[in-house]
Parts: C-alpha cells; sequence; structure tokens
C-alpha cells in the first residue's frame, strides 16, 4: 500500500508526459485523479492504524544495496502518517488550482506528481539513505516550479532556494555518516539506529552529528538565521508551489527533527535543547515583527511561516529537555508541534492559495493597491478572513489547539522561553488584522470594481482545507490520538536511551 502511494504519483508523472492525447482541463483532471490517488490509499491506512500497537506499521521492505546496509523499507506511525496525509490532500488540491501555467500545463502537472512522490517518500522511509534520496530530490522538483513557474525574479528566486537547501542537505549527509560509521553491523535502518543508539556516551561526536542536523533541518524549516531564502521563494512562485513549500517542503525539517534527531541523537539533544529553545523563540518573535512590516501579501504570509515555525522547534526542544519538567508536559509540547505541523500546513498552504488567486486577478502584492474587496468578493473575503484567525490562533480553529498544547507544555520545562514566546502571538494577530483591513475593507479602488470572486473550481479546493481547519479546533480527538500514540513512544525510547 505505502508503495502505491509513493510510486503511483511517480508513475503519474510519466504518464502526464506521454499522453498526448489529453490537453487543458482533461490533462489536468486526469492529473489530479491520480495525485488524489495517494490520499485514498493514506485514508485506508489511517482506518487500519492501530492506536494500542507501539513502533511501525504497514512496514514494507525489499533488499536494495545490502553490500553497505541500505535496503527500501517504508512505514508509518503517528508522527508520519497525519504528515504524509497533509501531503496527500494538499497536492490534488494545488494541481487542480487555477494558475498561469504559461502554455507548459503539461511539464507543470509533471513536475508536480513527481514533486508529490518525493515528498510522500520523506515521510514514509524508514532508511537512512531512502530518506535521504527523496529529501534531495525535493528540491528539484520546487526548483523547477519557481523558476519555471514563478513570476518576477523567480529564476533568481529559485536558485537561492536551491543553493541554501542544498547546503542543509550536505550537513545532513555528514550527520547520517556520523550515524551510519558508529553502527555495528553497519545499516541505515531507521529503528536500528533507534534501538541501537549508536553515539550514546560520545558526547563530541553526537554533538558534532546533532549540530549537522541541526543546522541542516534549521535551513529547511527554516529558523531564524537560516530563513533568508524562503520570502523570495514564495514571492516570486506560483500560488499552488508556495503552498507545497509552506504546507508540505517546511514540514520535511520539522518532521526531521523529531524523527532523525530527536530519536537518533536524544543525549545531544538534551544537552543543547536550551539553545534550541532560544533559536525558536527568537524566530516566534522575530518572524512576527518583520511579517508586522511587510506591505507585499506574500512576503507577509511568507515570514510568518517562520513565526509558526517557531512554535514547532519551540515544542520539539522542550519535548527533547528530559531533564527539565514533567514526562506528561514534555509529551504534550511534542503533540502540540505535530499538531503545529498539520495545522500550519492547511492554514498557511491556504492562504498562499488565495494569494495566488489576487495575484490571478490583479497581478499585484501591494496590500496599499488594495480595499473594499469584501463588497466585489464575499466569498474569497469569507475565505481568507477564516484563515487568517486560524493562524493567529483563534479558539474553535486548528490553530488554537496546537499552540495551546506547545506553550502549556513548554511553561513546565521552559517558563521564560514560553513566556517571551507568548509575544509572538499578540503581533501574529495584529499583523494579520491589519492585512484583512487592508484588502477587505475601506473604500474599493475603481479599478477593482470588477473584480471577480472566487471560482468553483477555488471554492472546490479551498472548502475540504476550512472543514479540516474547524474540524481539529472543535473536535481534535481523531487526529490527537494518533499523534499521542507517537509522542508517547518517542519519548519513552528516549528517556531509556538516556537512563532516565
Amino acid at each position: 500500500m505505502l508503495t502505491a502511494v509513493i510510486f503511483v504519483p511517480l508513475a503519474g508523472a510519466v504518464a502526464v508526459l506521454a499522453l498526448r492525447g489529453l490537453e487543458g482541463r482533461r490533462l489536468r483532471a486526469v492529473a489530479t485523479a491520480i495525485s488524489a490517488v495517494p490520499l485514498v490509499l493514506l485514508v485506508v491506512a489511517w482506518a487500519r492504524f492501530d492506536l494500542g500497537r507501539g513502533g511501525f506499521q504497514l512496514v514494507e521492505s525489499a533488499r536494495w544495496i545490502p553490500s553497505i546496509g541500505v535496503g527500501y523499507k517504508v512505514g508509518l506511525d503517528g508522527l508520519s502518517l497525519p504528515l504524509a496525509a497533509l501531503t496527500a490532500l494538499l497536492f490534488p488540491v494545488s494541481i487542480a488550482y487555477p494558475v498561469d501555467d504559461k502554455g507548459r500545463l503539461r511539464e507543470y502537472l509533471a513536475w508536480f506528481l513527481f514533486l508529490e512522490a518525493v515528498s510522500l517518500g520523506v515521510f514514509l522511509a524508514l532508511d537512512l539513505f531512502l530518506f535521504y534520496v527523496f529529501f534531495d530530490l525535493s528540491l528539484v522538483g520546487m526548483y523547477f516550479l519557481i523558476g519555471q513557474w514563478g513570476h518576477g525574479e523567480a529564476r533568481r528566486s529559485a536558485l537561492k532556494f536551491f543553493i541554501y537547501t542544498l547546503t542543509g542537505t550536505l550537513l545532513i549527509l555528514l550527520g547520517i555518516f556520523g550515524l551510519y560509521l558508529a553502527m555495528s553491523p553497519r545499516t541505515f535502518d531507521m529503528a536500528e539506529i533507534i534501538r541501537q543508539q549508536p553515539l550514546a556516551g560520545n558526547a563530541l561526536r553526537g554533538g558534532l552529528v546533532f549540530l549537522a542536523f541541526a543546522i541542516g533541518f534549521g535551513i529547511k524549516t527554516p529558523v531564524v538565521p537560516f530563513h533568508t531564502w524562503l520570502p523570495a521563494a514564495h514571492v516570486d512562485a506560483p500560488g499552488p508551489a508556495s503552498t507545497i513549500l509552506a504546507g508540505v517542503l517546511l514540514k520535511m525539517g520539522t518532521y526531521a527533527f523529531v524523527r532523525i534527531v530527536l530519536s537518533m541523537v536524544p543525549e545531544a539533544f538534551d544537552r543543547y535543547a536550551i539553545w534550541v529553545g532560544i533559536v525558536a523563540v527568537v524566530s516566534i518573535v522575530y518572524g512576527a515583527f518583520v511579517s508586522l512590516g511587510q506591505t507585499n501579501l506574500k512576503r507577509r504570509i511568507a515570514y510568518t511561516s517562520v513565526n509558526h515555525m517557531g512554535y514547532v522547534i519551540l515544542g520539539i526542544a522542550a519535548a527533547a529537555a528530559v531533564g527539565r519538567g514533567s514526562p506528561s508536559a514534555r509529551q504534550l509540547a511534542l503533540t502540540g508541534a505535530t499538531v503545529e505541523m498539520v495545522a500550519h500546513g492547511l492554514i498557511t498552504g491556504a492562504l498562499f492559495l488565495l494569494a495566488g488567486s489576487v495575484w490571478n486577478r490583479g497581478e499585484e502584492y501591494d496590500l496599499e493597491a488594495y480595499g473594499g474587496l469584501t463588497s466585489r468578493a464575499p466569498a474569497m473575503a469569507g475565505t481568507t478572513i477564516l484563515f487568517a484567525f486560524a493562524s493567529l490562533g483563534l479558539p474553535g480553529l486548528a490553530g488554537f489547539v496546537a499552540e495551546f498544547q506547545v506553550f502549556v507544555g513548554t511553561f513546565d520545562v521552559f517558563p521564560w522561553l514560553a513566556g517571551i514566546g507568548l509575544l509572538g502571538i499578540l503581533i501574529t494577530a495584529a499583523l494579520f488584522l491589519q492585512m484583512l483591513q487592508k484588502l477587505f475593507f475601506g473604500e474599493l479602488p475603481e479599478r477593482w470594481l470588477t473584480w471577480p470572486d472566487l471560482s468553483r473550481v477555488e471554492l472546490v479546493g479551498l472548502v475540504p482545507l476550512a472543514a479540516l481547519v474547524v474540524v481539529i479546533g472543535v473536535a481534535p480527538a481523531w487526529l490527537l490520538d494518533v499523534i499521542d500514540s507517537a509522542s508517547k513512544g518517542i519519548l519513552a525510547a528516549t528517556r531509556a536511551a538516556l537512563g532516565r
């Protein structure tokens, strides 16, 4: 099943390039249908997921390069299942969403399907070598989507994105080598590395491997000061590509902080957790303040990703600090961090789709150029308001569930960091309220008198995202139970590895 989740969209990318008899809407419909297959399979996997069973489930494996300990191995647990499902939802929505394909729709859809395959591979891989292959290939897909279908200085932004994140992956590769060379027998099997804890008791080597991973995944996340590639990439990317960049690719960094850094080098992470927490709080406050100062709609949303990824890293840092706080608080922080990954993907992914809709109509991101759009586009205003309030943490919506758990858990571990981090929520509220005011309220400029509202296709894409944001906010138990099953097991293994 999980192999099909990865390889159906990959085969679909080849098929889209080969099906020369299909064009336009029919070709997009075929690509959307192919991209939705992994979602159907993961819904089945969710129904079969056993909450009472620890470890990885639905594991599929095969020999690949046995001479060096590389195997094809995929599976899922309560951490990877929600993120894989999020990925499988955002791709068909993004593929179906209207965008200027610049006369190259076939190639555009093929790159999207390729990127879907490798993105799902990142979250399902249980072999570090396989994980790295998928992780690296995701850069290629996004590079072409930004560079070929973006606007403004798209090629420059794509190149900056690629160079920054490739630098991060090289550091990650060094960290993987450090773990691999410490294994006996040598293997890239994630479960075996977690079981053996090969760097336990080796402070110097563990610290170096931790540093390589922390910087590499910090660039991908991104956290301050490794965030500078993100705003340019978002501003110049097409709206659907921005949705995948924010909703999926950023989560690869935060997911790896849990799956690899916390699980495989817990001793070093425990030692440096306070410093990771400080970086997270700087990202929270800095991202919020800088976002507030942006007059470019897409750049403003982009900096909120720096802010929200700070919440995720703060929760993970609190979970890693085994010597502080109670086990229940650390588990709450880790669960909240994972829920924040899902919530941010839904909320900010939708906001970027809406920003793309604004660009398609006005070819302008300057907030000062707009105003009064509520009278012309009530559906656009209503959906944007919903997602903006979810992003600022309004109770009853997904963002609140995530941030509440992160801060409650962190207060027991790093109370002063949690206190400072709360400032970010206040600034986030101000920046989104100001954004809504500039876009939708006040006097409507004469140039926008014929502004069209959201189309049926746009609404069909946004409605499921909005529904999930509300459902998670009102009745989150179905999601929390799955994530808790992983958080409990990860932190229990961490404590055992540290002998606490």
